[in-house]
């Protein structure tokens, strides 16, 4: 793996500069950057058959190119037959490389082959952080079909440095998340 990925060169280069002039920024230590990505997943399986959790752990890994770990459950609850200190899921924090290297494969290959794709939603979290479900993991390159027998959706979350959501979209949009067009035609009441 190269030590530097293609979009933190295209950020270096061009992003920042762009980013500094858009949102009329002072000092260029003020642009927004992506800190880390973050991907989660809860397995309710795995409260009957605590041998799911390792299948998904393999799977995290290839996705992430990084070793997942396991997540516990805080408290007991008895109504779900959960108990405090029992693995439910599995998460993975990537940062520098492999946070660049993820979202490039994210952006250019995972999320075009979607099946009817409209783009992602354009809501942020108010803090300029953004969160997307990912429905299926087939949508990965480096998944082979024939190693899992579930398909799971997960969680990513990409956390930026940008206090607004607007920063953060800019932000984004640049890397080239393929956000939902606005639709033009928006329905007026009377």
């Amino acid at each position: 793996m190269a030590s530097k990925s293609r979009l933190k060169e295209l950020y270096n280069s061009k992003i920042k500069i762009e980013l500094q002039k858009t949102l009329e920024l002072k000092n260029i230590m003020e642009v927004p950057k992506v800190e880390k990505i973050v991907l989660n997943i809860g397995v309710k399986e795995a409260v009957a058959d605590s041998k799911v959790l390792n299948g998904v752990l393999d799977i995290f890994s290839k996705i992430s190119s990084q070793k997942p770990v396991k997540t516990i459950a805080k408290k007991s609850i008895a109504g779900f037959k959960i108990r405090e200190g029992m693995p439910l899921g599995v998460r993975v924090t990537l940062r520098d490389a492999n946070m660049y290297s993820f979202l490039d494969k994210l952006i250019n290959l995972s999320l075009p082959t979607v099946r009817d794709f409209q783009g992602v939603p354009v809501k942020l979290d108010g803090n300029g952080n953004y969160n997307l479900g990912i429905k299926d993991w087939t949508i990965f390159p480096e998944l082979d079909f024939d190693s899992f027998n579930k398909i799971h959706g997960f969680n990513i979350t990409i956390q930026t440095s940008a206090k607004k959501d607007a920063h953060g979209f800019e932000l984004l949009k640049l890397f080239g998340m393929p956000f939902k067009k606005k639709s033009e035609n928006k329905s007026k009441g009377a």
